[in-house]
């Protein structure tokens, strides 16, 4: 059928009603894929966990296990010292998170409030230093650590000793102030207004007093956030541990899983067991914060 002056009609088109309705579903629908996706290798990582040995490697796969079993649990605890190493992480991430949100605050606020001479080019060196891969300055900071003066038999001139090595503190040093925290931490207080800080001059208040009791409080949403991601970075540590820490009595959770992997064979009931509980401390901070993290996402990087 054709109209007059007009291409021919083959059908009615769609309202636009009835298109964002076809374009919502397709929207969600996609988005559920790609869920089930993402979301299909850490439920096979819980499956394996509680599966019998025998279910494991069962062709096909079987998603669902027949049994359930604590076992590698059991054997995750026995095999290695687990909990000694979830208390070194525990120990080693806490800290990290209190320095660097002290320093990385202190900084960012001298960076964003105070005006002093070189400001703008130690910040352009900040940012610079962002850009340098961490593995390229792992050498130079084992031979800083190695040969650090008066620490680990080490003389004045750093020979003699191990320095830092082989301690926590030659994890928790390199790492007490980031690059990453002093710059989330300086565009978070670039939002907040100058006025209190005039204000509190005129009352006679020393700069660290209006950072501590006026400003710092102001930050508890960036605060939240960079623990967060401070306490997963340190947590998740394994290769700097592992090059520092030679006592196996100071090994982190990260390098107690290696435990499950030995003579080209891996021991995935436990491995999954041990990673699992190794995710926790992660997953409750991220709930307990979640409403800081996101104000902190929200409001930090508004202004340059």
């Amino acid at each position: 059928m054709t109209t007059k002056g007009g291409p021919p009609q083959t059908g009615r088109s769609l309202s636009p009603a009835a298109r964002r309705r076809l374009g919502g579903a397709a929207f969600y629908a996609v988005g559920i894929l790609i869920a089930i996706v993402m979301f299909l290798p850490f439920y096979w990582s819980v499956m394996t966990s509680f599966k019998p040995d025998e279910d494991m490697f069962a062709m096909p796969i079987r998603w669902i296990p027949t049994s359930l079993t604590l076992e590698h649990y059991r054997k995750a605890f026995t095999t290695v010292p687990f909990g000694l190493y979830f208390w070194n992480s525990f120990f080693l991430a806490a800290t990290g998170v209190v320095l660097n949100l002290f320093f990385g605050s202190l900084s960012g606020y001298a960076f964003a409030k105070l005006k002093f001479k070189g400001n703008s080019a130690m910040f352009r060196v900040l940012l610079a230093a962002m850009m340098v891969p961490g593995i390229v300055t792992m050498i130079p900071s084992v031979y800083v650590l190695r040969h650090f003066p008066l620490m680990g038999g080490n003389d004045l001139l750093g020979s003699g000793g191990m320095g830092l090595m082989n301690s926590f503190w030659g994890i928790i040093l390199p790492g007490a102030s980031g690059t990453f925290a002093v710059f989330f931490m300086r565009q978070f207080f670039l939002t907040l207004p100058s006025d209190m800080m005039e204000m509190a001059r005129i009352e006679g208040c020393g700069e660290f007093r209006i950072f501590w009791n006026i400003y710092l409080p102001l930050t508890k949403p960036a605060l939240a956030t960079l623990g967060i991601f401070t306490f997963q970075a340190g947590w998740n540590s394994f290769l700097w541990p592992m090059i520092v820490l030679n006592d196996p009595n100071k090994a982190t959770i990260q390098m107690g899983l290696q435990a499950f992997s030995f003579n080209f064979q891996t021991d995935y009931g436990p491995m999954m067991a041990g990673a699992l509980v190794a995710i926790l401390p992660i997953l409750v901070l991220f709930l307990a914060l979640q409403r800081y993290f996101i104000q902190g996402i929200a409001f930090s990087g508004i202004k340059g």
